[in-house]
């Protein structure tokens, strides 16, 4: 390897591309090729580095298997950026396992934060954690280490265990700083903000607040019965009932939760739950079936009592639970396509294909979103065709882990 192509390589690990492309970026050579395209990947020019990368791999001959790929992992690590979610995670295995076996424990590991990441996007909290059991940082340079804990982070406050969340980011920060490169001291003071930003509300007794993340976090593990309309159960004294498949029971749940310990007319019952205007016998029939549900769904829980105006929600079936407070955890932002907007909300563009696949949901329901929102002025599409990509600016003030598709703990 030439002293250009060193010096290259030593400026673009400083986070220095501008620096980079002054020694290479008139050279065709498949060293400078993979060079220049990491540079562009940082400079935000992602469909130009793409196409320098596929090229470098292309004339790095067959016996440079680690250099081809690497140019793989620099790849995957664009489209986990552009947050193509769809590229098979086949070829970064196979790319890790090369790295691997030749002795690159550092492009290695990056390789599977990659896929961590991946599926910290996607959700799939169980997966990334058993990726990340076998990994020691220590040996990392300081800005893998960064990201070891950024992922920690990321993963703690999914999880809700604030705690841990901060001493992660607390331990990324001292590695940012070591690293010197001012994009991931960035990126780390933007997952910092997560836990200072309000994530949820909390109605109580007809009074409504903001809470943090750590004040969900006691919140869930207090004594109360918590109507929790982020994930649509309701939580009590360790028991969790889902009522996920059930939105008519959750929304009459929801109505007793917000008006505890007064109870509700069956006039706003009936609104609420099947957005009756003109109440006749065959509404008030169907009301009785579906509490008479409700009560036989909560019973472990609570019970729910009839009124001489409607009925009322009781929490504790036993003697210790009955004192209990009854209170609604509610989404930061009311809006259907909340899940949607969550995604968005982290400033990168999203294909609708990527959308559906991290929500889980069909990418003709995403798409019907999508285009409600834009509507409504809360999206703006890019290019077209393929290429149309999806995006907003972050949302204001509040963050998103509680819109995300993730199961909150239960202790």
């Amino acid at each position: 390897m030439d002293s250009l192509i060193t010096a290259a390589a030593h400026a673009l690990a400083a986070g220095d591309p501008l620096g980079a492309l002054k020694r290479v970026a008139l050279r065709d050579d498949a060293p400078a090729l993979a060079l220049r395209g990491i540079a562009m990947a940082q400079l935000g020019d992602l469909a130009r580095a793409k196409v320098l990368l596929r090229r470098a791999a292309r004339a790095f001959g067959p016996r440079e298997a680690v250099a081809r790929a690497r140019c793989v992992v620099a790849e995957a690590e664009i489209a986990l950026v552009s947050r193509d979610l769809s590229r098979p995670a086949r070829t970064l295995e196979a790319a890790r396992a090369t790295l691997d076996a030749h002795g690159d424990r550092v492009n290695a590991a990056h390789a599977r934060y990659l896929e961590v990441r991946r599926l910290l996007l996607m959700g799939r909290l169980d997966d990334a954690e058993r990726m990340l059991a076998d990994v020691d940082p220590s040996s990392f340079p300081a800005a893998l280490r960064t990201a070891h804990e950024l992922i920690l982070a990321g993963i703690a406050m999914r999880r809700l265990r604030t705690k841990a969340a901060g001493q992660a980011l607390t331990r990324a920060k001292v590695a940012a700083r070591r690293a010197g490169i001012a994009a991931l001291d960035a990126e780390v003071q933007g997952a910092s903000r997560a836990l200072t930003t309000p994530a949820a509300r909390l109605i109580a007794s007809g009074k409504e607040r903001l809470l943090f993340l750590k004040d969900v976090e006691a919140l869930l593990a207090s004594k109360a019965l918590v109507v929790d309309a982020c994930r649509h159960v309701v939580r009590h004294a360790g028991a969790v009932i889902s009522l996920t498949t059930r939105p008519v029971l959750f929304a009459l749940a929801r109505a007793l939760g917000e008006a505890w310990p007064e109870d509700v007319p069956r006039d706003v019952l009936l609104s609420r739950a099947f957005g009756a205007k003109h109440v006749d016998e065959s509404h008030r029939a169907r009301l009785r079936v579906e509490i008479a549900r409700l009560r036989r769904v909560l019973r472990p829980v609570a019970n729910v009592s009839a009124t001489k105006r409607g009925f009322a929600l009781k929490p504790g079936v036993r003697p210790l639970l009955k004192s209990a407070q009854v209170v609604v955890l509610a989404r930061p932002v009311e809006d259907e396509h909340a899940a949607v907007l969550a995604f968005l909300a982290d400033g990168e563009s999203w294909s609708s294909s990527a959308l559906a696949l991290a929500l889980g949901a069909s990418q003709r329901s995403v798409q019907r979103a999508l285009d409600a929102l834009a509507a409504a002025g809360k999206v703006q599409s890019l290019g077209r065709g393929r290429a149309l990509r999806w995006m907003t600016p972050p949302l204001p003030g509040i963050t998103t882990t509680l819109l995300l598709p993730a199961p909150l703990p239960i202790d």
